[in-house]
């Protein structure tokens, strides 16, 4: 005879609907059109816009309460998801940022690094970055904080995210 399982505790209960209501409240605190690009159920999305309008601390509260209760209707995994996204937590962009990164320290350190980059993004603007090299390479031997260092990772990180999406060369 199989045993049933076991009930989650009212303390581990309360503390997924606290999560969830805070979800909800990080829902306030996003723009428009970052609201527009996820997908939720017209009454949580509306529920949302109208706390947004709320200013009596204690009618937002028993609003965000409300939402928390909308959030329990749906799967929150696709919004956690989003957040994780844009607050540049997920694996993929993790993966992107360290791989611009080491590119960015190869072309301050290796001459020949320039040609193998330029082979590995055609697109890239290569004098640009030949710039942003030379300069930033100047700053690093005078000890100064450089614009150009920032700016040759921006470079490096635009080129290597235009490429397709299944070829990011490592350096």
């Amino acid at each position: 005879m199989q045993e049933p399982a076991e009930r989650p505790s009212k303390t581990r209960l309360k503390r997924d609907v606290e999560a969830l209501q805070a979800l909800g409240a990080r829902l306030l605190e996003v723009s428009e059109e970052r609201l527009a690009s996820i997908e939720l159920p017209e009454r949580l999305r509306e529920a949302v816009l109208e706390a947004r309008r709320i200013r009596s601390r204690e009618a937002r509260r028993r609003q965000l309460q409300y939402i928390g209760k909308l959030m329990r209707e749906i799967d929150p995994a696709p919004i956690r998801a989003r957040f994780a996204e844009w607050d540049g937590h997920s694996a993929a962009a993790t993966a992107a940022h360290h791989r611009a990164e080491r590119w960015r320290e190869r072309l301050l350190d290796d001459e020949a690094a320039l040609t193998e980059f330029a082979r590995a993004c055609p697109g890239a603007d290569l004098q640009q970055i030949r710039a942003c090299v030379r300069e930033a390479r100047k700053d690093r031997l005078a000890g100064r904080a450089s614009r150009h260092y920032r700016d040759l990772f921006r470079l490096v990180k635009t080129a290597l995210d235009a490429l397709a999406p299944p070829y990011n060369p490592e350096p």
